[in-house]
Order: structure tokens, then C-alpha cells, then sequence
């Protein structure tokens, strides 16, 4: 056996890894994109001082547009009504002990111009997720509670930035 055969059948085998991506390049596959807003600047307005949801939309809406604090010289003013995370027990055993949660990521908003013209009537999202719980992983659920926080987290903001593109001043 030489030396030469373990070095080919290693590069073989990196070959044949890199064929699936290729074949998904060829198809037209592309990570999800933000979609593209009308305007070049937003102020966001009524979250709360260290709100996940908008530093969150804070860092997506600034890959495109200019994120301001204030409506002064904003185009569009996205203003949050309600941004609220709850969680509720939906079932327990026989013994009161938990076993299934319910997380849910509540946000309602509005977006207007400057001059008050509503360009987004009040609108609620609402992103729910069920949990199954025990006592003996108590610290394992609360890590995937809040993991699921943040994917539900993620979708609230796809959405309104998905809404906010559909936006024509």
C-alpha cells in the first residue's frame, strides 16, 4: 500500500462532501434575505428601555435603512403598542406537577409617518409555541424556553419587517 492511496481517498471523500452544495448552488437556493423597504429611515418608538424584540429589529432594520430613536427626520415611525413574552401552564398531572407550557410572543404596533398618516393600521402578531415539561431537566426546559423565546423572537421580527416592505410612502 502506498502513501499516495490514503491522500487520494482523502480527497475523494472532501469531493464527494462538496457535492451537495454544489448541486444546491446549481438549483437556485439562497439563504432568506430581508425583504427590501421603500424608505431610508425609521425611528422606533414605546419599546421598552432593553427590549429584546427591538434590538432585534434594530440590528435587521439597520442592514438597510437608518434606525433613529426620535421621529425627526425619520420617513417612517414604527411604534410598538405591546411587547409582551407570557408563558402559561396548559397541563398538569394528577399531582399538580407541570407538564406542558405554553410560550407565546405578543406584539402589537403601528407605523405612521412623522405627520401621524397611518401606513400600518394596529396589528397584532402573535407567535405561540408548546412546551413539555419535568421537574428532573427543570434546567435543560429552561434553556430550550428560552431558546424557543428567541426563534419565536425571530420570526415576530421576519414578519415585521415583511409588513413594513409592503409599506409604499
Amino acid at each position: 500500500m502506498s502513501s499516495s492511496e490514503p491522500r487520494s481517498r482523502r480527497t475523494a471523500l472532501v469531493a464527494l462532501a462538496g457535492l451537495p452544495a454544489l448541486g444546491l448552488t446549481g438549483c437556485g437556493f439562497a439563504l432568506r434575505q430581508p425583504p427590501k423597504l421603500a424608505f431610508a429611515s425609521i425611528a422606533l418608538t414605546g419599546f421598552a428601555l432593553r427590549s429584546p424584540l427591538a434590538a432585534e429589529l434594530r440590528q435587521r432594520l439597520a442592514q438597510q435603512v437608518r434606525v433613529l430613536d426620535t421621529a425627526d427626520g425619520a420617513d417612517v415611525v414604527l411604534q410598538s403598542l405591546e411587547d409582551r413574552r407570557e408563558r402559561s401552564v396548559v397541563a398538569t398531572t394528577s399531582a399538580a406537577q407541570v407538564r406542558e407550557l405554553q410560550l407565546r410572543v405578543r406584539f402589537t404596533f403601528r407605523a405612521h409617518t412623522p405627520a401621524g398618516r397611518d401606513l400600518i393600521r394596529r396589528a397584532e402578531l402573535l407567535v405561540a409555541r408548546d412546551l413539555s415539561f419535568a421537574e428532573t431537566v427543570a434546567l435543560a426546559k429552561e434553556h430550550e424556553e428560552a431558546e424557543l423565546f428567541r426563534e419565536m423572537q425571530s420570526d415576530v421580527v421576519w414578519q415585521v419587517l415583511r409588513r413594513l416592505a409592503a409599506i409604499e410612502l
